[in-house]
């Protein structure tokens, strides 16, 4: 079987270097084009030693030269939102690991992909160990009724709540049906509890030293459940990035997070 064919959106980047080198390493891919905002050569030299491939500013030339299976986004709203509609419109597929997408961004993604026959999947975390946390949060959720969350990550992430923590808050209330709910607390400052989401509470932490870190705490009257999920490096998320390249070509429309690819849960 011939290897998938990928192109690296961002490739430069703290993840974008990851997801070369995890494509690299994978026999069933092949990086067939890079393109990042500022580039002083034509080529990209492979991690791994086994050549280069071309590189370039202009998204549309390298998708139109390399026709690749597969177009890999980690980069910001601004510059995934122009990718997609110039990828779908090609019949690439398109696997975004871009957080601070609005629903309006998703909801294009859908309609893009859906007219122009390809898969596209979105995913707040491509961590599996998260994926099976926000899984497992769901299944308590039903039992428990009042939950909060500490999300802890490196200094330089620029969106806060993170979108595994919106994500997880808004799923587990849908898990059970209607919002958590909150205990009485005195009268307190403005801010200082965190920003509620469907009757979560949700805490960001930003502090040098840390990755990637979510825990997520239940209660009921006299007892407690955490659900907690650490990523020490960025190479936590690259299985997931090739699970997601392996099944994104075999979908057609948009695929919102992994548990569907674990079978977690069904399509929607």
């Amino acid at each position: 079987m011939k290897p998938i064919r990928v192109v690296v959106q961002g490739a430069l980047g703290r993840m974008g270097k990851e997801v070369v080198n995890a494509l690299c390493q994978e026999p069933e891919t092949e990086i067939v084009g890079a393109t990042e905002r500022n580039v002083s050569e034509d080529f990209l030299a492979l991690p791994d030693g086994s050549g280069s491939a071309p590189f370039s500013t202009d998204l549309d030339r390298i998708l139109t030269d390399q026709q690749p299976d597969v177009l890999v986004d980690f980069t910001i709203a601004a510059a995934t939102m122009p990718a997609v509609r110039i990828a779908a419109k090609k019949g690439v597929n398109l696997v975004i690991g871009t957080t601070g997408l609005s629903a309006t961004d998703l909801d294009e993604i859908d309609r893009l992909a859906t007219a122009n026959g390809v898969g596209a999947v979105v995913a707040p975390n491509f961590a599996l160990g998260a994926v099976l946390m926000m899984h497992l949060a769901n299944i308590a959720a039903t039992y428990l009724d009042y939950a909060e969350i500490i999300e802890l990550h490196h200094d330089r992430k620029a969106d806060a709540p993170s979108g595994t923590a919106l994500s997880t808050a808004r799923a587990m209330a849908q898990a059970r049906g209607r919002p958590f709910l909150q205990p009485p607390a005195p009268a307190q400052p403005a801010g200082s509890r965190g920003e509620t989401v469907d009757g979560v509470t949700i805490h960001s932490v930003r502090l040098p030293g840390l990755m990637a870190h979510q825990e997520v705490l239940l209660g009921a009257p006299g007892q407690t459940l955490t659900i907690r999920h650490d990523s020490i490096s960025r190479e936590s998320f690259m299985p997931g990035v090739i699970l997601a390249v392996k099944e994104v070509v075999k979908r057609k429309g948009l695929t919102r997070g992994l548990a569907a690819l674990l079978g977690l849960e069904e399509t929607p």
